[in-house]
């Protein structure tokens, strides 16, 4: 009988024990502290009725001016006076799946839209805004494989896209390649227009031009964004760090404190993006150096500082917003463990506020003097969705639920949302930027489709997609992402061979109208995408044929005995005008296979 119970009890137990695993297995799945499977649904329903509150508050209430007054339901022209919001939203309506919505904004710019206006434009906003909308939108519409072709849709986007191009390569006209900041959309750059830009103004243009050169088959729009990047990167300091503003004209820099945030920002950000999209490897080697020095000079683990671009001294130790991107970026670059560190100090700041202003001051611990607000900017809402998809963690779902509470309950207005003036009094002013739909809710709504089990363009559809600094989807399709073409570029590769290989770095060298030019002819086809026979030791001027200028100031407190490869810096110094690269028609054949074009090369920028 004992036996029996012993049975009997161990019955009852094994019974209990799958009733306990029946009703556990019943429950919702657990992603993150308090956030369920079913809840991460709810949240991205959420999200999407968060941009048709804003959405269908603009259509209403300030189409077709440029953005939306939430607060009083007005609109205002902010950029060009040529519907911004709208053009900035398209494809955040198809990733969404609103056919209807996204067919008929379409088929309204197409008919109405031109750029033929007097109007003096950011070079910068209006080529991340616009030209970035009007391309992805275009690349949705005009591809079966999306499933958000357009029937009736006939490339008036890429037209408009091309024509609004077209009337800003005047910008680009300066003895440093590298654009001014504004220019008339009827008349081109004005006589008095300020001939100081940011780094990040310079530096951001070349995924938009880029696409748009693959997409027209016509070289002059990547040509000219390329040769600002070369610009800006020939100014580096000898720590390979670059300034916040610059002299287009003399290559001065006119700020010299280097960060990743303000005026910067992006120009690091494009960098690595143009190598993914384009499979450009200059981009990467100049990306890579960039952010070694960015990682050995401006990281205090977990925060970033600004410091002066010559000597590394530390100007400014200050989180600004705009650095919030960086988490995201390094999830690129394929390094997750300081992001998750800085993301995890970025977002104390915004659990402190409720929001991040635009300064925080690692001083004093508090928020900067006159740096309070919170413009709805989506930096920290990008990293978190990055760093989601990268680790998995359910910890940024807690974030992103955070953060769709602050919005809601801070930001939410009658018609949109609006601007955080003070993010200690929570203050609000009568105004959304057109980025709160491009960007602040299209990663959110990622964030937590994701977490849901994804079904969306993003995650299912037919290409890998690079997001634009503007959240805009940038596809890698065979036109735009050309397998082969990186193998084209000078400098890129030796011969495989481990007895030669260094030969044929030292002494593929030749003379290009004077200018000393590295390359090699041993790329065999096919090649992949981190292709074997990459030439050591090379310096990127090396290996680009690019000549390097230093400043003035640095060239007088150099030693008295330079080294070898100082000399050859200061020789480029000394021999001006700067000639980035020795002969137009090497870029043509670099960058477009050779085809025969004699057209000449022609992040937020700021915190206002």
């Amino acid at each position: 009988m004992a036996g029996g119970g012993a049975i009997h009890r161990s019955l009852l137990l094994y019974s209990l024990l799958q009733l306990v695993f029946i009703l556990l297995s019943s429950l919702p799945t657990a992603l993150a502290d308090g956030v369920s499977s079913v809840e991460a649904k709810h949240l991205r329903d959420e999200v999407r009725e968060m941009f048709y509150h804003a959405f269908d508050g603009y259509m209403n209430n300030a189409f077709p001016l440029d953005e939306l007054r939430p607060l009083s339901c007005q609109g205002e022209d902010t950029l060009g006076g040529y519907a911004l919001t709208l053009i900035d939203s398209l494809d955040t309506l198809a990733l969404l799946g609103d056919r209807e919505r996204f067919t008929s904004s379409v088929e309204w710019i197409g008919k109405n839209l031109q750029f033929d206006i007097n109007k003096t434009v950011s070079v910068f906003e209006t080529s991340i805004r616009v030209l970035g909308g009007l391309l992805s939108a275009h690349l949705i519409a005009s591809d079966y494989a999306t499933g958000m072709r357009i029937p009736s849709y006939d490339n008036q986007l890429l037209n408009l896209a091309e024509d609004l191009a077209r009337r800003m390569l005047p910008a680009f006209d300066t003895p440093t390649g590298i654009p001014f900041g504004s220019v008339n959309l009827l008349y081109g750059v004005d006589e008095h227009e300020s001939k100081i830009t940011s780094t990040a103004g310079g530096g951001t243009l070349t995924l938009e031009f880029g696409v748009l050169s693959r997409l027209t088959n016509d070289p002059i729009f990547e040509q000219v964004t390329k040769n600002a990047v070369r610009g800006l990167w020939a100014r580096r300091s000898r720590l390979n760090l670059v300034g916040a503003h610059i002299n287009v004209f003399t290559g001065e820099w006119t700020q010299k404190d280097a960060g990743i945030g303000t005026s910067i920002d992006s120009f690091y950000e494009y960098l690595l993006k143009a190598y993914l999209l384009f499979g450009d490897e200059e981009y990467l080697f100049i990306f890579q150096e960039a952010y070694a020095a960015a990682m050995q000079y401006l990281y205090n683990d977990p925060w970033y500082v600004e410091v002066n671009m010559d000597s590394a001294a530390i100007v400014w130790p200050l989180f600004n917003s705009l650095q919030a991107f960086w988490p995201g970026l390094q999830v690129l670059a394929g390094d997750i463990d300081p992001a998750v560190r800085t993301h995890a100090a970025f977002f104390s700041v915004w659990k402190r506020y409720g929001f991040t202003p635009e300064g925080f001051n690692l001083a004093t611990l508090n928020v900067q003097s006159g740096q309070k607000s919170y413009p709805l900017r989506p930096e920290l809402i990008e990293s978190t969705y990055w760093l989601f998809k990268a680790t998995r963690d359910p910890r940024y779902l807690d974030v992103g639920r955070d953060m769709i509470a602050s919005l809601q309950y801070g930001a939410r207005c009658p018609c949109g949302y609006c601007h955080i003036t003070d993010v200690e009094s929570h203050q609000i002013e009568d105004h959304m930027e057109s980025f709160f739909l491009a960007e602040t809710v299209k990663y959110l709504w990622l964030l937590f489709d994701l977490a849901s089990g994804p079904d969306n363009l993003v995650e299912n559809g037919p290409y890998k997609y690079i997001f634009s600094t503007e959240g805009h989807l940038l596809p890698a399709t065979p036109q735009i992402s050309l397998a082969r073409e990186h193998c084209s570029y000078f400098g890129a590769y030796c011969k495989k061979s481990s007895d030669t290989k260094q030969e044929s770095c030292s002494k593929s060298e030749a003379s290009m109208n004077g200018f000393s030019v590295s390359f090699s002819y041993s790329c065999n086809f096919p090649c992949l995408l981190l292709p074997q026979g990459v030439c050591p030791g090379l310096s990127h001027g090396q290996r680009y044929g690019i000549s390097y200028v230093a400043s003035t100031e640095t060239i007088h407190t150099q030693s008295s005995s330079p080294s070898p490869e100082d000399k050859r810096e200061n020789n480029a110094a000394e021999n001006p005008p700067l000639v980035l690269v020795s002969d137009i028609r090497a870029i043509n054949a670099m960058t477009f296979g050779g085809n025969d074009h004699h057209d000449q090369k022609s992040s937020r920028e700021e915190l206002e």
